[in-house]
């Protein structure tokens, strides 16, 4: 979302918005991915088995 409002942004010369828009779509890529990993760490650690 966020990355289309950049596009938007950056093709009307509004150089704010789609800095900002930017800046938030990489703050939550970053995000999700840490949480991702934390989960994906955390489940590997477990030692369950997943259902079949």
């Amino acid at each position: 979302m966020f990355f289309v409002i950049a596009i938007i942004a950056a093709i009307f010369g509004f150089g704010g918005i789609a800095t900002a828009a930017t800046d938030i779509a990489q703050l939550l890529f970053f995000v999700f991915l840490a949480l991702f990993v934390v989960f994906a760490i955390t489940n590997a650690l477990s030692g369950r088995k997943p259902p079949v």
